[in-house]
């Protein structure tokens, strides 16, 4: 596992490294004298001040929020999590690898021992293999859901928000449809639909959320239409797209980026309460709504022994708590550092 650690540190070293490393290579295959390549040299690292600059500034604000500084930890450990998951709870079958290993088929949880660290839930389920896998799960199921959603809605409420008219009529409707349901019904309603599994939950919550991007980013694109720097544009003779790409998007994208930072743990959340009542991942996969699930008739212990069975419903329990609670946190590190309202406040 140190090793492992150790790989990794120097790839993404390496990664950093690479772009200053091939830039100064480029320079050095100039024809020219020295005084040429220290000129070129020069004009480099004055481009590059302004970006130093402003990242120093951003990591300036970062130190003054231990919070956000909390939530990048706690994400960062999930992700450390997600990415070791092979050498943390190596997989029976390099193929299956989601599928969690069972020993036996015994209705009663086991407690935590040598082979199971966090135990055992009802059907002998290895909790332990569970969260570590489930970990990638939740990453991979909000990661797909909040992208496509914000795909879907920056360009809808953009084309709303730009264009207005009967455009915006139709969108914002279809908008309101979609808001007049409870969320987790629709979502309910649609796995139904298109049969339980874990991509069908994706799919209901990628249709259930877009309408909150749209809706967001159309009240910003108004806003931002309105400005001179945009009506220059359009005196110019740029085109729609051009403006929109360039020049809107750009200055409007700040609170959708928040708004997901703070949703990817919602969404998990939600996946995983479709798992819990069955409508999620599959008999045995790693999902930690469905570890919850497994341990929804030991919650409370027989008499004299109410907390008998405690690390079946705690333990997976932890895991959701504490990577929502790192996404929000998260979320007020991403809108210091982005939202150009609040930097230099």
């Amino acid at each position: 596992m140190i090793a492992t650690l150790l790989f990794l540190a120097v790839v993404f070293s390496a990664i950093l490294c690479l772009p200053v490393l091939v830039i100064r290579g480029r320079m050095e295959k100039i024809p020219g004298g020295t005084g040429e390549k220290t000129g070129r040299w020069e004009n480099f690292k004055a481009n590059l001040r302004p970006q130093i600059k402003e990242l120093k500034f951003s990591l300036k604000r970062l130190r003054k929020s231990p919070l956000s500084i909390a939530g990048i930890t706690i994400i960062t450990f999930f992700a450390i999590i997600a990415v070791l998951a092979p050498v943390l709870a190596p997989p029976a079958d390099p193929n299956r690898p989601y599928n969690i290993p069972r020993d036996g088929f015994s209705q009663t949880p086991k407690p935590p021992n040598e082979n199971h660290p966090f135990g055992t839930t009802e059907g002998q389920f290895d909790i332990y293999y569970g969260v570590i896998w489930g970990t990638r799960t939740a990453f991979t199921v909000g990661l797909m859901v909040v992208g496509a959603s914000i795909l879907v809605g920056i360009v809808l409420g953009a084309l709303s928000g730009y264009f207005g008219g009967i455009i915006d009529e139709i969108i914002m409707r279809v908008t309101d449809v979609f808001f007049a349901v409870p969320a987790l019904i629709l979502a309910m309603a649609f796995v139904t639909a298109m049969g339980p599994g874990l991509d069908s939950v994706m799919k209901a919550l990628i249709l259930v959320w877009w309408p909150v991007y749209a809706r967001l980013i159309r009240g910003e694109v108004l806003q931002a239409k309105q400005e001179t720097y945009v009506e220059a544009a359009r005196a110019m003779g740029a085109s729609n797209f051009r403006i929109i790409t360039r020049h809107v998007l750009p200055n409007t994208i700040f609170s959708v980026l928040v708004m997901a930072s703070l949703d990817l743990g919602a969404v998990v959340l939600t996946a995983a309460g479709l798992s819990f009542i069955g409508l999620g991942a599959p008999l045995g996969y790693a999902d930690w709504g469905q570890m919850i699930s497994f341990s929804r008739n030991w919650i409370v212990g027989p008499p004299g022994q109410p907390f008998l069975y405690w690390y079946t419903v705690l333990i997976p329990g932890l895991f959701i708590f504490f990577f929502v609670l790192g996404w929000s946190l998260l979320g007020d590190a991403v809108r210091d550092i982005l939202d150009p309202k609040l930097r230099r406040k």
